[in-house]
């Protein structure tokens, strides 16, 4: 059965719902500090919120003098399921209103099988989500991939790493089967959101979030809003070119970013080099298991492996390389490292730093952070669920 959330009426009830989320319960009076609106306007529009159900009166306020008003929050039956689509796993996540993670399932999983069976999956996930009681139904989804997507229609294109999924209609076969409007977007971007939601980047209004993961890309925000581009592939900075007639690439040129440092590439150089017998740690790693990502790259580095180090090395230098060129042409605030290869730690983000602290001009890097991120696989669900609120929390 097909959820019918209301949606605000003007943009003055679309800027409150979203204060509501993002900082929790407020009190009329505490509302009107953050909003231009006359008192009598405010009260109006927030009574109109009441009556559509989207939030809810919560208690007595603190009192300011005078008579004490209600505290005014998010209804607490809303409830938004994030999906987080990666290479090699997925997670999906029920939120509510507020994009609290009431619930997470992550499981491995290859994007390579095609739209038909990874949705197969997910659906299933979510059933077990429902079945637990987080949920009866949903009021949204946001949905993340890992290639680029056409933003209005919700569409892959051509994504080198998801053979079968270019022009698949994500937005329209899952809005089906899950009853529920829903809004898709490439992984990196909702990592991004996640992070301005709930962590490092939280007071941040310009920054870039570069995911390392199987593939590499980069998350750009602007005021406050993922920048996305006239077509949706902005940031798509794994097919920068890092070394001219470089090793082949999955999008067919040669030399890519991604072809010589993401988790993929890791894994490949990882091999190789216990191959040649340049790193018994790899190699005893790859006796074991028959294959090697980059956990064993981090772990044998970790244990002091120098064939290890050297390659989380060159690979930081050649991201760093490409993010100093993205630093010096837009001047962010913090520049976010995430992704599955961010387990080699702090090797990689020193070797990341000083290239760009090297190559970029004083002016750029003088009070710029380059940090890991703080949530992990969390961060991609919460920002698919901010993706479907702030839709949902727009007027219709």
């Amino acid at each position: 059965m097909r959820r019918m959330t209301a949606r605000p009426a003007n943009t003055h009830q679309a800027r409150l719902l979203r204060l509501l989320r993002d900082s929790g319960p407020n009190s009329r009076a505490q509302l009107g500090d953050q909003v231009d609106l006359s008192r009598s306007k405010l009260a109006v529009e927030v009574d109109r919120l009441l009556e559509t159900g989207l939030v809810v009166a919560d208690g007595l306020a603190a009192s300011r003098g005078g008579r004490r008003s209600h505290n005014i929050r998010l209804a607490p039956a809303l409830r938004f399921l994030g999906v987080d689509i990666g290479a090699t796993s997925v997670d999906v996540a029920v939120t509510n209103a507020e994009l609290e993670v009431l619930g997470h399932i992550t499981q491995p999983m290859d994007v390579r099988e095609g739209p038909v069976a990874v949705f197969e999956q997910v659906l299933s996930m979510t059933a077990k989500l429902r079945a637990s009681g987080l949920a009866e139904g949903f009021d949204g989804a946001g949905i993340g991939v890992p290639g680029p997507v056409r933003f209005p229609e919700g569409v892959p294109v051509a994504p080198p790493i998801m053979p079968g999924w270019d022009g698949f209609p994500v937005r329209e076969a899952l809005s089906q089967e899950l009853g529920c409007p829903v809004m898709v977007d490439n992984d990196v971007n909702l990592m991004a959101m996640g992070e301005q939601h709930a962590g490092v980047a939280r007071s941040v209004a310009d920054f870039l979030c570069v995911k390392i993961g199987t593939g590499v890309g980069c998350g750009i925000v602007v005021g406050g809003e993922v920048y996305r581009g006239t077509t949706g592939s902005a940031g798509d900075i794994g097919h920068i070119q890092v070394e001219p007639e470089g090793r082949p690439c999955a999008c067919g040129n040669r030399g890519c970013l991604e072809a010589h440092f993401s988790g993929a590439a890791l894994a490949r150089d990882a091999e190789e080099a216990a191959r040649q017998g340049r790193s018994a740690e790899l190699a005893g790693r790859l006796a074991d298991t028959g294959i090697l990502t980059s956990v064993d790259v981090a772990a044998a580095a970790a244990a002091g492996d120098a064939t290890a180090l050297d390659l989380i090395r060159a690979g930081g230098n050649r991201t760093g390389q490409v993010i100093a060129g993205l630093v010096s042409f837009f001047n962010p605030g913090l520049v976010v490292i995430g992704g599955g290869v961010t387990g080699l730690g702090h090797t990689l983000l020193a070797a990341i730093r000083t290239q760009v602290y090297r190559q970029s001009l004083p002016l750029a890097t003088g009070n710029l952070p380059i940090v890991l991120g703080e949530l992990g696989p969390t961060a991609g669900v919460i920002g698919a669920a901010r993706l479907i609120s702030d839709h949902l929390f727009s007027p219709a």
